[in-house]
């Protein structure tokens, strides 16, 4: 790929911002709404509070615009820097129009190219995959990449198996063209397998539930998990797309600095480290604090890793996530 110069042109990430809303729901206050307890919890996810939207006062649009105006200001740029915005997202609140539309009005950064992605909790890794992509092929400069997710305002708060899952949380980063072709994804998967989606859905209406869909007391319009189905999908699918990516580079456990991963739930994540070896300091894990926050975990770490200095220069670091349709995606970056 080449940059408009005809020379090879390589991605930096030039900013990172996130945003959570100021409400915290612990478990104890979910104890409170439904048969549950903050041991219960904490034993089978490693959750013990998440953030939640206030309605009226907080959304998933307030969440992306804030922490992509945190990543521009990171980076010491402007909207109007950006030709392109990308937000990631399954609870944008219309389809029409998208919320990156919204985004990019409010950080005035029309005309800048806007679309809203849905990959459910893969949908920061696969924006910062094809944000990488673009860029390289020398069309855009500049992009500005949003994962987030409002879940409390597609939670069942009656219905525990899915609820105690979930916070609202957002992650951005800038990315812009670098001189540097080493610099920016060095090997990427976007993937999905579409037969399992009734394991993790959101229906709009009765007729999107699957007829053998199991009888769960769920109303419309709320997700809907099988959660021993996402369970096995996810541990499996976490430890072969690591192993696929570090086989592809030729890259080894020592080489990666930081690997960012979907904040699913801390046994998978614990699992996933067993089987390979990853050390504790190399697997930031920010679970405890905002549950699984879908398509704005992955950014969220991001951003929190990099504003404690954890990556540097040089380094190589990688992304893996997983999540409804059923799909996964992973990036291995050079910095």
């Amino acid at each position: 790929m080449t940059s408009e110069s005809g020379f090879p042109c390589g991605v930096r990430i030039a900013g990172t911002g996130s945003a959570v809303p100021q409400k915290v729901l612990t478990n104890s206050d979910l104890a409170e709404m439904m048969d549950t307890s903050d041991e219960w919890i904490r034993k089978r996810t490693g959750i013990a509070e998440r953030r939640v939207c206030t309605p009226g006062k907080e959304s998933a649009f307030t969440l992306q615009r804030d922490s992509l105006r945190r990543a521009l200001d990171d980076a010491g740029m402007k909207g109007s820097d950006l030709d392109l915005i990308i937000v990631a997202s399954v609870t944008s609140e219309m389809t029409c129009p998208s919320n990156a539309c919204r985004v990019a009005t409010a950080l005035d950064a029309a005309p800048a190219g806007a679309f809203d992605l849905v990959a459910a909790c893969s949908g920061f890794v696969y924006a910062m995959n094809l944000a990488d992509t673009l860029i390289r092929s020398g069309r855009h400069k500049a992009i500005g990449v949003v994962g987030c997710d409002a879940m409390s305002s597609v939670l069942d708060y009656s219905e525990r198996s899915v609820s105690i899952l979930f916070g609202d949380a957002a992650g951005a980063a800038v990315l812009v063209r670098d001189d540097d072709p080493n610099k920016g994804s060095i090997y990427q998967t976007i993937q999905a397998d579409g037969e399992s989606w009734p394991s993790l859905f959101l229906p709009r209406k009765e007729e999107d539930i699957p007829p053998d869909s199991p009888d769960v007391p769920v109303e419309i319009g709320k997700l809907r998990m099988e959660g021993r189905d996402v369970y096995r999908f996810a541990v499996s699918k976490f430890k072969d797309v690591i192993e696929d990516a570090m086989e592809s580079t030729g890259l080894t456990v020592d080489d990666i600095s930081q690997f960012i991963c979907h904040q699913s739930n801390v046994r998978i994540i614990e699992s996933a480290k067993e089987k390979l070896g990853l050390p504790d300091e190399k697997v930031y894990v920010n679970i405890e604090r905002y549950g699984n926050s879908s398509a704005g975990s992955v950014g969220l770490c991001l951003d929190e890793i990099r504003r404690d200095g954890k990556l540097k220069e040089g380094e190589t670091i990688m992304f893996v996530a997983f999540g409804g349709g059923l799909t996964w995606s992973s990036s291995v970056w050079n910095l």
